[in-house]
Parts: C-alpha cells; sequence; structure tokens
C-alpha cells in the first residue's frame, strides 16, 4: 500500500486517461469485429498504447516524488531504487 496518498488531482487526471484508454480498446475490438482496414486499427492500438504510457509515466513520476523520496529521507533507498530500476526495465522490455 501507498503510504502517501496520491492528490485527488492526480486520482481524477489517471481515471480520465484510463477510461479514455478503456474505450479506446473497446473501439478497437468493435474495430476488429467489423473487419476494418488493417492500418486504422494499428494506428488505433499506437493510440491506446500511447495513452496507458503516459499513465505509467504519470504514476512513476508520482512513485518517484513520493515514495523513493520518502526512502532517501530515511536513508533507506536502496530497495526503493532497484524497485524503479526493475519496473522501468520491465516497462521497456
Amino acid at each position: 500500500m501507498k503510504q502517501r496518498p496520491r492528490p485527488a488531482s492526480l486520482k481524477s487526471e489517471t481515471a480520465m486517461r484510463l477510461s479514455r484508454a478503456e474505450g479506446q480498446l473497446r473501439g478497437i475490438k468493435r474495430m476488429v469485429e467489423e473487419d476494418a482496414y488493417c492500418i486504422d486499427v494499428l494506428q488505433q492500438i499506437s493510440a491506446a498504447r500511447r495513452a496507458l504510457e503516459r499513465v505509467a509515466l504519470m504514476l512513476l513520476r508520482d512513485h518517484m516524488e513520493t515514495c523513493v523520496a520518502d526512502a532517501i529521507a530515511a536513508r533507506r533507498p536502496e530497495d526503493k531504487i532497484r524497485e524503479v530500476i526493475d519496473t522501468v526495465d520491465r516497462f521497456l522490455a
């Protein structure tokens, strides 16, 4: 569980972006079911990926500014830094 709650503005922006991405995914599914042109489907997939990546970056920034910063202030940053590195490795792989 997160030690410090996320700001309400981050929660609402994240929820809005995830809802938009969810709508994009439903639209992509419908496009495939309706045999939409391949390139059009791929363009929508790219847009949905970018939307999710933006959310991921917002959450990573929040993590760095709160959880990692708190660990540094407590002079115990090693685990949090390793956690971030592992997460970014998975995200970019």
